[in-house]
């Protein structure tokens, strides 16, 4: 009995204590990858929706990260155990010749995932930002590390895999910017013009119900050109993300009410480019177009 209980007291130390340590070893990386990957994790410092999906979306990142890196620790682990009692190289080869096969295979889907990973890492846009991609401007409606879906200003929905992704220009942060050009006809007195310009701009910075969209502005900035046929002031206005095309209706709007009134005329004079024509020709048309 006494030999009995030694033998498996032996068995015990011999398979049981490298396992438990392994085991051991495997959970302390475990829990020191769960800590690591709950440094990804953007905690809402407000209640706005922005924030709320900016958390949501670091918090699937990091499970995502912390699922990858357990599964690899585990079987790392586990080759480690088998490796005491067997010849495991055919295979750690076979598996590393699949692996690559694989990789191979889904490189397109690789460089997406990892795209998309620094995109919602560096919070380079979250869901609901104005975005720029290519040619394609859009609101945000779905993101995910494979691909990110825009609405188009028609309403299409328009999908990018995020390994296509080389430029982002994102509308919705910080502000936006407009300018509004004046063509005005050469004889109107540009010093009466100015002043009404200034009228207009200072009746909308002063304008209450205008007041949340406006940032900075909006404010002449002077002659952008002069020829014969107009003369064209520009003026600047910088509002809330997003909200630049109808801040510059509104000031176009009160632009031209007050023009009207202090009756300034404007430039009448359309400018006509044909292509694939020569020089006179072009001029020859647009001199009749001013007749």
């Amino acid at each position: 009995m006494p030999s009995s209980l030694d033998h498996w007291v032996g068995l015990t130390i011999q398979h049981g204590l490298p396992l438990l340590a392994i085991l051991l070893v495997a959970l302390l990386v475990n829990r020191l990858l769960r800590t690591l990957t709950r440094l990804i994790i953007k905690t809402a410092s407000t209640q706005t929706r922005q924030a709320q999906l900016r958390e949501q979306q670091t918090r699937t990142l990091a499970g995502i990260v912390y699922s990858a890196g357990s599964k690899v620790v585990w079987a790392v682990a586990l080759l480690t155990y088998l490796a005491k009692y067997m010849n495991i190289t055919p295979a750690v080869t076979l598996a590393g010749l699949a692996s690559l096969a694989v990789g191979f295979g889904a490189q397109t889907l690789v460089r997406d995932v990892i795209t998309g990973f620094y995109i919602v890492l560096e919070d380079q846009y979250v869901v609901g930002d104005t975005v720029q991609i290519a040619d394609f401007v859009g609101r945000v409606e779905h993101l995910t590390l494979r691909r990110t879906v825009l609405r188009d200003p028609r309403g299409a929905l328009v999908t990018i895999a995020n390994g296509e992704i080389r430029t982002v220009s994102n509308l919705s942060r910080d502000w936006s910017q407009a300018f509004v050009d004046v063509s005005l006809s050469p004889e109107s007195p540009i010093d009466k013009a100015l002043q009404a310009l200034e009228v207009a701009a200072a009746a909308l910075r002063d304008d209450a119900a205008w007041s949340a969209a406006l940032v900075d502005g909006p404010r002449i900035l002077g002659v952008q050109n002069f020829d014969r046929t107009a003369a064209t002031i520009r003026l600047q206005v910088r509002t809330a993300p997003t909200r630049q095309d109808e801040v510059a209706r509104e000031l176009r709007r009160r632009i031209q009410v007050e023009l009207q009134r202090h009756g300034i005329p404007v430039s009448n004079v359309q400018r006509i480019e044909l292509a694939g024509v020569t020089h006179s020709l072009q001029e020859a048309a647009q001199a009749e177009s001013s007749n």
